[in-house]
This record gives structure tokens, sequence and C-alpha cells, in this order.
């Protein structure tokens, strides 16, 4: 609270003890938004232009429904497999299933059905372009339009407008997660929709067909012209490598040099007679290392003849040793037997040599024709070196060659297996339902549009209440009100009490209602709980009440009502009325002559019968008002007051227009403002804090009055 006497001439200066207040802390409020609660209240206020725009949007809805001409809708179903018919191995077009299972690729085809090609096959298959509903011309504002606004030719204009017009009328949508395509046609016949939409998958169909038959014979077309100069490439290389082997005196047998050939061949047979040569070297080795017992050799032991004689040998020693037993020595069969055995061992000896000898022989033989083969080996290589240079050119040639080949060979097959693919459908997909004729009307759906309406327009209405809110702000909630004056709220009042009567005071049929007797009592104790008075301040406690101009009526209630509440509690209450002049015909005396000192106090203020509440009017304005001494004059009427009063309650009117009360709010404790809840409008409230603030004061708070209370 902020209060400051204002200078006053020494003759007339008061002999009480002046004192100015410290200013109080500024408390932090609420910012002056709109809350959620406040809505209702702005709800309820601007209702009539809510329900206004909700039932004018309804009507026009309502009309628009009924005079519409009714569409029909059909749905025809295009299935799309991503896997491709796998008609060759190689396809022009690959079947390969994307990472998402096809659900792009299926996506795109949504264009692809909208596309132009696609609706002109449908159009062309229709004849839609003869049809009034499609061609622009369908009524007398459509003609108009066309011979105004038309460019080009006939024919191309109307198939233009044809497209345009199908285009508006044509939806393809995909539900989620499947591959299914639904082409939706709407038009004014249900047969024509289902004749639409049926021609329309059927010319996507056509128009994929014709478009993979297209680029298999644009590749086809590509190869086959690269064909020849692949032919000539391949000849170019095969002449190189023969004009090289010419010019090398270089023969080739089955792909290789016939000296290589020979050579590699050599180096086989001497492989092979070096094998020979060391085999019979270790047998030669073995029967001289045997000495004079050839026949312990592996040759003697193989040999048949050694083996036969050896087996005759046992059999004479046998023999010769039974008839040495029977008949002596000198018998003559014994001589006989030991002459055979005599002649067959001189035969294993004499066959013995002979094995001897013939390997000395072969391992002879084996010698020359190895040291043969080294002597020609070694002549080949040295032929050889001379062709080796003109080999690694050769065969550089050679792989040229074959990589032609290669590339020819490629171009040819894939030239024939593009061919075929021409006249091949490899598309996976099929209508898998047929557009019937709609039974019921898509357009308008009048239930729908209405129910729409209803709704749209009470948003709507809600919105433009809302912005006429915004735009000329009233009170709305006690944050509200604390953020504009920088001042604590000190109650809500409700706007109506239960069938009393507030003037004259007192009286038992005259009280407030329990509720609003509650809260007034509880604001005044809010009002002077806050209140920073010096003990021993001589001027009695002192309330002023001020509001906007169109706030005058609940203004004045409320402060009966502070003054009725102080004096049910045993208060002596002084109220003075700064707006009339006692409901009298004629001014009476009254607060303007007490400020020109003219009156006294005492002689002027009177208690209403049966009540703790005293009555001072605004008086007689007969004069100028000096405003030095009304203050001196406001001092010392509020210093008599406090021998026979308890709490002064001023209603200080509209400070903005009532000057009178100027004084009054120099000298006053407490400066309430009053203002009621989505009423008085914010500027109002603005426009009095800154009367106070001119005046030398802050509000110290404020009461607000709730009509739907």
């Amino acid at each position: 609270m902020q209060s400051s006497l204002l200078s006053l001439p020494q003759q007339h200066a008061p002999e009480v003890t002046q004192y100015a207040p410290e200013p109080a802390p500024t408390a932090s409020y609420a910012s002056s938004t709109v809350e959620l609660g406040d809505l209702k209240r702005i709800l309820v206020r601007r209702r009539f232009l809510i329900l206004a725009t909700a039932a004018l949007l309804t009507l026009v809805t309502l009309l628009y429904g009924l005079f519409t001409p009714a569409l029909y809708s059909s749905v025809a179903e295009i299935i799309i497999d991503p896997q491709d018919l796998q008609v060759v191995t190689n396809d022009v077009n690959p079947s390969r299933v994307p990472p998402d299972g096809g659900i792009t690729m299926v996506e795109s085809q949504v264009s692809v059905v909208q596309s132009t090609g696609v609706l002109l096959r449908a159009i062309e298959a229709t004849n839609l372009t003869e049809d009034p509903e499609f061609n622009g011309q369908g009524g007398l504002v459509g003609r108009l339009l066309g011979g105004l606004l038309g460019s080009g030719s006939a024919e191309t204009d109307r198939t233009g407008k044809t497209l345009d017009a199908l285009r508006r009328r044509l939806a393809v949508k995909r539900a989620d997660k499947v591959l299914v395509l639904d082409v939706i046609v709407t038009a004014k016949s249900p047969d024509k929709a289902a004749k639409l939409a049926n021609a329309i998958a059927q010319a996507y169909l056509a128009d994929q067909a014709s478009a993979r038959a297209k680029m298999a014979t644009d590749a086809s077309d590509s190869i086959t012209a690269r064909l020849d100069e692949q032919r000539k490439r391949v000849q170019q290389a095969e002449n190189a490598v023969e004009a090289y082997k010419s010019a090398h005196n270089m023969v080739m047998a089955a792909g290789n040099l016939v000296s290589d050939q020979e050579l590699t061949e050599i180096n086989t047979q001497l492989s092979a007679a070096q094998s020979r040569t060391a085999t019979l070297k270790a047998q030669v080795d073995q029967l001289r290392r045997s000495g004079g017992a050839p026949d312990a050799t592996s040759e003697a032991m193989r040999s048949s003849v050694i083996s036969s004689l050896r087996a005759q040998e046992a059999t004479l020693v046998d023999q010769v040793s039974q008839l040495g037993t029977e008949l002596g020595p000198r018998h003559p069969s014994m001589i006989a037997a030991q002459q055979q055995l005599r002649d067959t061992r001189a035969l294993i000896a004499r066959e013995l040599g002979r094995i001897s000898a013939a390997a000395e022989t072969d391992y002879e033989r084996a010698l020359a024709n190895q040291q043969a083969l080294e002597a020609k080996v070694a002549g080949m290589k040295s032929k050889s070196l001379d062709t080796d240079q003109a080999s690694v050119k050769l065969r550089e040639l050679q792989r040229d060659l074959e990589a032609v080949r290669s590339v020819y060979a490629t171009y040819l097959q894939r030239a024939q297996e593009t061919r075929e693919q021409i006249n091949v459908d490899s598309t996976n997909a099929r209508i898998i339902s047929q557009a019937m004729p709609a039974l019921k009307k898509s357009w308008p759906p009048l239930p729908l549009l209405l129910f729409g309406a209803l709704f749209g327009g009470l948003g709507l209405g809600t919105a433009l209440a809302l912005i006429a809110e915004y735009s000329s702000p009233t009170v709305l909630s006690s944050a509200q009100m604390q953020s504009a004056i920088d001042a604590p709220v000190f109650g809500v009042l409700p706007a109506k009490s239960a069938r009393r009567r507030w003037w004259p005071f007192g009286g038992a049929a005259a009280s407030a209602g329990q509720k609003t007797d509650a809260v007034a009592g509880l604001a005044l104790r809010r009002l002077f709980a806050s209140s920073r008075r010096p003990p021993n301040w001589p001027l009695v406690p002192s309330i002023l009440l001020t509001s906007p101009p169109e706030d005058a009526a609940q203004r004045g209630r409320v402060a009966r009502l502070l003054a009725n509440a102080a004096a049910a509690r045993g208060s002596r209450v002084l109220f003075i009325d700064t707006n009339n002049a006692g409901g009298k015909k004629e001014p009476q005396p009254g607060l303007l002559d007490v400020l020109r000192g003219e009156y006294a106090f005492e002689s002027l203020s009177q208690y209403t019968a049966g009540s703790n509440v005293a009555v001072l009017g605004r008086g007689r304005q007969k004069a100028v008002l000096s405003e030095a001494q009304a203050v001196y004059f406001t001092q010392h009427m509020l210093a008599q007051a406090g021998r026979n009063f308890d709490l002064v309650v001023v209603d200080g009117g509209a400070l903005a227009d009532n000057l009178n009360a100027s004084p009054l709010v120099a000298m006053v404790d407490e400066i309430v403002m009053v203002a009621t809840l989505n009423s008085t409008p914010m500027r109002d409230v603005t426009t009095a804090s800154q009367a106070i603030s001119v005046m030398g004061r802050l509000p110290t708070g404020a009461l607000l009055v709730d009509e739907a209370a």
C-alpha cells in the first residue's frame, strides 16, 4: 500500500502525526492469460455467437446436401506381385523382391494407374470424350467457359477436359500392408462408374504389358545393332593371330605350337629313359656285387629256366644220394646220375652267365638312349628360346581373340532371348475383383455432413468466440486481475443474493445470503491482515472502493456488503457515498460540504435505524473544491471519525470520472477495485488503475463479482 499526504498550507496543517507507510513489496502473480477454467465463462457469455455459427453452417450443409446431384462410386481391385513371372532366366525386367516386401514398388503403381497414358487408354476404350458429364459440355456454364477459355483444336481441348474430369473422379488407394490397389471411380450413374473402373484396371494391365514389350524391343534393337560391330572385332582378332603366326613361322596343332608339343613329348621320353637306365644300372650293380654267386640276384630268382634247372638239380641230388647208398659209387647207374648232375649244374652256370651278360647289354643300350634324348632335348631347348618372345605376343593376341569371341557369343545369345521376350508378358498382376454398380450413393453423405457441420460449426463458433474475447478481453479470473493491477484479489462475491434488499442498512430482512456474508467477511479479514498501519495512527481505518463506470451497480452493492459485514460483527461503520445525494431530489449537505469546510462532520453523519452503519451522502456541488483544502478536511474528518467509528467504507465511484473522490484517495488506507468476471473489459480496468496512479496511489487489492455464481 502506498499513501502520502499532500502538502497543505501551514495555517491549515493538522495537529496529528503525519505518516507515509512504506510501499508493500511487489508480489509475483500469474500472467494474464486465459486459463482452462476461464473457457467456460467465455463460452457461456458468447453462447449465442457459437450457436448461431453452428446453426448457419448446418443450414448451409443441409441445403448443399438437398440440391447437390447424387454420385455413385465403384471399386475394381488389382493385385500386384512384386516378383514377376520367371519366363526366361536372363529377363530384361529382373524379378527381385525388395527388402520391404515390394510395398514401395506397389505404392509407386498408384501413380502409374493415375498416369496420363493409362487414363487415355481408358478414355479411348469407353469413348468418354463423348460423355457430357466428363467432356466439359454438360451445361450452359461449361459451354460458355469452354468458348471463352478454350484453346487449340476442339478435339484436343475435349480430350484434355475429359482427362481432367476423370482425374477428379478417380481415386487409387492401397490398404496398409497389402499389395492390392483399389481403383475407385465416381460418376452420376452407378453403371458408368463400374464401367470406368473396370476400363481403367484393364488399361493399367495393357499399359504394363505394352511397356515391358517396348523395353524388350528397345533392348533387342540395341543389342542387335551391336552384333555387327562385335562380329567385325572377332574377325580382326582372328586375322591378327593368323598373320602373326605366319610371320613368325609358328605352326599350331590343337591350339599349341608344334615345337612346344615335340619338346614336351621328348621330355616325357627322356624322363622314361632316365628311369629305365637307373633301374638297369641298379641290376648291373647288384650282379657285380654278387661276385661268384650270380644266382643270388633277383633276376636269377625270377628266371623260369633257372627255377626249372634248380628243380632238376635237386631231383638228381636226391637220386645220387639214394643210388650211392644202395649201389655204391662205381655202379653204372650211380655214375650216370652223377654225370647228369654235373651237366645240369653246367646249364645253370651258363644260364646265369647269360642273364648277367643280358643285364649289362640292356644297361648300355638304355644309357645310350638316354644320352641321345638328352642331346635332342638340349637342341630343342636352344631352338625354343628363339621363339619365346614371339610366343608371348601370340598368347596376348589369342587372349584378345577369346575375349572378343566371348562377348560376341553373349551378345548373340542375349539378342535371341530379348526377341523372344517381346511377345511374352511377364507382369504378375491381375484383376481380382471386377467393379460392380453401386447400390447406394457415395456423395453427398447427408447425415455425416450434417454431423460434421454441427460440430464444425460449434468449433468454428468457439474459435470466433475466443477471437472476439482476445480482441476485446474481459476479466476472466483472479490471476488475470492480479496481473493487471499488480495487487491481490481478496475475494469473489456472487452477483445475486437470495431475495434480499440491501438498502437501507440493517434489519434482519436486509441481511445478505450466508455465502455472500462469508465471502465479504473473509475479504475484510484479508484487507486488514495485509494492512501496514502504525499502531498509533490517529485516522480511522478506511476502505475506498472504485471500479470502471459500467460496474457502478456492482461496486455500490459490494461497498454496502462490506459495510454490512463489518456491522454484523459489531463494528461501527461509516458509509460514504460519493455518487448520489441520498436519493432525494434536492441535494442535502454531505461529503463535499465537509471537504469545503462548510459543515462539521458530526452534524451530517447519521446512523440507519437498527444498524451500526452511518451514512454520509455526496453533498452539494455548488462551489469549486480546492484540492489542498479538501485533503486537509479529509484528514480532519477521518481523525474525528476515529472517535465514533471503527471503519469507514467509501463508494468512490469511477475515479476516472469522479474527481470529487480524489482527496479521499490520498488519505484512505485501502483502495479496492471492483470488477465483474467475464464482463468488465480489461482496458477499463487498466484505465481505472491508471487513474489511481495519477492521484498518487496504487490499488491495494480487488474484489470480483461472479455473475455465474
